[in-house]
């Protein structure tokens, strides 16, 4: 999985840009109309805040799939003063701007899913999901939620960088690859991974980053990490090549899941799987090497206690390299409801 686009919102008219490709893609993935003018109006309300508010900042399309539904997810981000009363923001009536104060309020409206972090002077993210409005069976259950941005680097019409996620009832197995170097090249080696992790997502992680070996060697390979989480067991086990990150955060505490030197496709050593206790608050964070190590959660304040994509989003905001492909994916128990 890829983000569908990552548009930098230097001045106002980057708005009309944010809403011109969300409704695009929202039709793209199978959208309506109305749900993908619900998704354009939230779009251009997020952009113009972070422009007017913010000073400007990213906005991040992603496409959503569970079981037979489809939406949007939507990420505003930007490094401005954040905001002292989120609540009152929302309320309609209320602006800082000098306007009719309706927008934020109307954006959370027509959001399936919307959600807030903005701790004062430490930027604003905002995330809202839409997702098609019909009825249909519902979706299976899930024991993680899951929230990710995977961006290329910019310039580039493709990224090296890719992800995937594999459910059942009762376990939740994850990939993350970065193939070497950038563009297109970086592209097949990583889309070779995701096929070949979707071929049998019930492989252990030893197993798959084995398969990953074999699968890779006509491309130019690529740094790729797998875990699977059992909850009802109390593990996550863990097997990775080369240059990427895994964490585990769970209450006060936190542990780094380590790989192997090594790149798959190429030159690498079998990887050794590794078993980790896995606790009902625990959190599972995996990168690659486009965002920096030298961070941590408890330089954002409540972050941890947010939706997985919010979390990814200011993570991917606040510590990426400029000059590389980033992936970030976070993992949670699923609380209420798939």
């Amino acid at each position: 999985m890829r983000d569908l686009a990552c548009i930098v919102l230097d001045d106002l008219s980057a708005a009309g840009e944010t809403r011109r490709q969300t409704e695009h893609h929202a039709h793209a993935i199978g959208l309506g109309d109305t749900d993908a003018g619900r998704a354009a109006i939230v779009a251009n309300e997020l952009a113009t805040n972070a422009v007017k508010h913010g000073g400007g900042g990213l906005f991040l399309v992603r496409a959503l799939h569970c079981g037979e539904s489809v939406g949007v997810e939507l990420l505003a981000l930007d490094r401005g003063p954040g905001m002292r009363d989120v609540a009152g923001s929302l309320r309609d009536g209320h602006s800082t701007a000098g306007t009719m104060g309706n927008g934020l309020g109307a954006a959370q409206r027509l959001s399936s899913l919307f959600e807030i972090y903005a701790p004062p002077g430490h930027g604003t993210a905002v995330l809202s999901r839409v997702w098609a409005v019909h009825p249909g069976p519902p979706p299976p259950s899930r024991p993680l939620t899951v929230g990710a941005v995977c961006v290329a680097l910019q310039g580039e019409r493709e990224g090296g960088d890719a992800w995937a996620v594999d459910q059942t009832p009762g376990r939740a197995a994850l990939l993350i690859s970065d193939g070497l170097g950038h563009g297109e090249g970086a592209a097949e080696a990583s889309a070779a991974a995701v096929e070949t992790f979707a071929a049998d997502p019930s492989r252990t992680p030893e197993q798959q980053v084995a398969a990953l070996n074999t699968a890779l060697r006509p491309t130019r390979g690529a740094a790729v990490a797998v875990a699977v989480v059992l909850p009802a067991q109390g593990t996550v086990s863990y097997a990775g090549l080369g240059n990427t990150a895994a964490r585990v955060h769970s209450g006060e505490s936190m542990r780094n899941l380590l790989s192997r030197e090594g790149t798959a496709g190429i030159s690498a050593r079998p990887a050794r799987q590794s078993a980790y206790p896995w606790q009902g608050d625990a959190m599972l964070l995996l990168h690659t090497d486009g965002l920096t190590t030298r961070w941590s959660l408890n330089d954002h304040p409540g972050l941890h206690h947010r939706h997985p994509s919010l979390i990814a989003g200011v993570l991917f905001r606040d510590h990426r390299r400029r000059h590389d492909d980033v992936t970030v994916v976070v993992a949670v128990p699923t609380r209420d409801g798939p």
